[in-house]
């Protein structure tokens, strides 16, 4: 009942290949070979005859390239190499597992090592497939070369070969090399030391950290510091609030910042973080080039217990006086301390007495007021100013001539103008040149306020226009100068406002201006002006014929006779000087004169 054919064709391993079939036609068994092998030797050698003569041999089986022989044949090594590594201080070398494929096909070979996730390492493909020069003379490295135990050199690289799989090892024997026993597969030092479970420390028996969080989670203590850096310069007590976690026993530091304090906006002066209180001893040689504190190296960290009223702690080199706390951290001290005390201590900064400031003495420079406000002010401003005086009186100026009071004979007949400024109460003093007099004359004294004497720098006394009389002594820096003359300016100005000036200054400058007022009336009489002219011809013709004489010192001597300053002399006076000086005094000339005195008077 079964007619179909035995299968002939299958595939092993990727490959596909014929066998014999192993059942006939109907199901009967099939056997490989009838003969012995005697017999079957006999028919290799000789070919069967004919009655007409020799059979005709078969064709040689076709050829089979070794590319097509040997496709997808491939010998697989396990092998390893050592890389140095010299920037690192916890090995010294690495040990790096890779496989090596050799293609029979083309006698290529390539280098793969497996990568490992998160190794830092450039894994892979590590040398493509090539084929590998063996040495400098051209040769290639070929599957003869190959075998376990071996150390196979690759581009200044050296390769252990440890293992191999199966068809390789098959393949080698078949081709009649003897492989070498396998050797173990040296591993990284570095990788194992890693896979090593970290031995965990043994912790003395303390509270459970997760319990603690849940137990003192959002709990604070709260102290009231002040930071001494009154060392350092421009140091200051800055006031600090401690927060002391409970959670994790963390410190934070915050600094109280005052309105104007003129201190950057920073609140955290030290952010949340486990403090050290006591070091473990180190190797003082041994370098440290790290600023994180690890776990070993503190012996001791703070706790509750370290803080406390009218304590000092030192956080990271600066000190903290606590002075109070709040209302918790009493409860919390009086719970598990016991701690019933909590008096704050008493931190504020005592008022410094005020020290007198002391003005130095006048230095002699500028006005006493200008030199005051060096003392006053850093940068110093200009005294204020009387505004509405300086507009009410301003280009208001009185005149007075002076004359300087000097042992000096030269300086006797000197001359001065005073100017008095009522705009701001200065004096300037100009001497008019004089020809040939040997003194320059010009500006004696720039514009300034000139003190009275007896005045003192702290409390100056300066000069004002009710000073300045006919006679009256002012005295200059130094210098006296007798008023001799004044301006007509200043009788209009004082007769105007009487009410603000004493009245002897008044009735002063009206005495001296008195006699001019006469001379004035007489020049304005009924005396013809023609007449006038022609007794002073007259006088001149009389003078020229008398010997010359010293026009400067018969000016002194009338100057000197009228003590009032008036201007005028009596008969006898005046006779006596005409006399002195050799003067002629006719009769008849003297009565002229005094006929035109009469005339004035009457």
């Amino acid at each position: 009942t079964s007619f179909h054919r035995s299968q002939t064709l299958d595939f092993k391993n990727g490959y596909a290949f014929s066998r014999l079939p192993r059942e006939g036609v109907g199901g009967e068994t099939l056997y490989d070979n009838q003969l012995s092998q005697d017999e079957l030797d006999d028919l290799c050698s000789k070919g069967a005859t004919l009655t007409y003569g020799q059979v005709k041999r078969s064709a040689p089986s076709s050829f089979t390239p070794a590319f097509v022989a040997y496709d997808k044949k491939v010998l697989k090594f396990d092998a390893y190499f050592q890389e140095e590594v010299a920037i690192s201080p916890e090995e010294h070398y690495r040990i790096r597992q890779v496989g090596i494929y050799y293609y029979l096909e083309d006698d290529s070979m390539c280098i793969i090592e497996p990568k490992v996730k998160n190794s830092g390492l450039l894994q892979g493909k590590l040398m493509k497939r090539h084929r590998v020069p063996k040495n400098e003379q051209g040769d290639y490295y070929h599957w003869k070369d190959l075998n376990l135990g071996i150390d196979l050199t690759i581009y200044g690289r050296t390769y252990r070969l440890v293992n191999c799989d199966s068809f390789t090892k098959v393949f080698l024997e078949s081709q009649g090399i003897e492989v070498n026993p396998p050797e173990e597969l040296v591993s990284d030092p570095y990788t194992e030391q890693r896979r090593t479970p970290v031995q965990k420390r043994i912790m003395p028996t303390a509270p459970d950290p997760f319990r603690q969080f849940l137990t003192y989670d959002t709990k604070v203590l709260r102290f009231y510091a002040i930071w001494d850096d009154t060392n350092c310069a421009f140091g200051d007590h800055h006031p600090c609030v401690i927060h002391y976690f409970l959670a994790d026993d963390t410190v934070e530091v915050r600094e109280v910042h005052k309105r104007n304090d003129g201190r950057d906006p920073f609140p955290v002066l030290m952010r949340r973080q486990r403090l050290p209180k006591i070091f473990v001893d180190k190797n003082k040689n041994f370098p440290s080039c790290v600023l994180e504190i690890t776990d070993h190296e503190v012996q001791e960290w703070y706790s509750p217990k370290d803080f406390g009223i009218g304590k000092t702690v030192t956080l990271l080199g600066r000190s903290f006086l606590i002075y109070d706390c709040d209302k918790f951290t009493q409860n919390f001290y009086r719970e598990k301390y016991g701690i019933t005390d909590f008096q704050p201590l008493d931190v504020d900064k005592k008022p410094l007495e005020k020290t007198p400031q002391v003005i130095p003495p006048y230095n002699g420079f500028g006005i006493p007021e200008d030199s005051l406000q060096n003392c006053l002010s850093l940068f110093p401003k200009p005294p204020r100013k009387d505004i509405i005086k300086m507009l009410e009186n301003n280009l208001k100026v009185l005149r007075y001539q002076v004359a300087l009071e000097s042992p000096v004979p030269e300086d006797k007949n000197r001359r001065f103008i005073l100017s008095y400024f009522l705009a701001d109460d200065t004096i300037s003093i100009y001497e008019p040149p004089v020809k040939n007099s040997g003194i320059t004359g010009g500006k004696y004294l720039k514009r300034t306020k000139v003190t009275k004497p007896g005045s003192t720098p702290e409390n100056p006394i300066y000069y004002e226009a009710s000073d300045f009389t006919i006679g009256s002594t002012i005295e200059v820096f130094g210098h006296r100068f007798v008023i001799i003359d004044a301006d007509e300016y200043v009788l209009n100005y004082l007769e105007r406002n009487a009410e603000y000036f004493p009245a002897a200054t008044v009735q002063s400058i009206r005495d001296h201006f008195l006699p001019r007022k006469v001379v004035v009336e007489t020049t304005s009489s009924g005396i013809p002006k023609k007449d006038l002219d022609d007794l002073i011809v007259e006088v001149q013709r009389e003078l020229k014929l008398q010997q010359p004489f010293n026009t400067r010192q018969f000016h002194e001597a009338f100057h000197h006779f009228d003590k009032e300053g008036s201007g005028f002399l009596d008969k006898t006076t005046f006779l006596n000087i005409c006399d002195r000086f050799n003067m002629p005094t006719s009769t008849i000339l003297l009565k002229k004169v005094r006929w035109m005195g009469c005339c004035a008077c009457g």
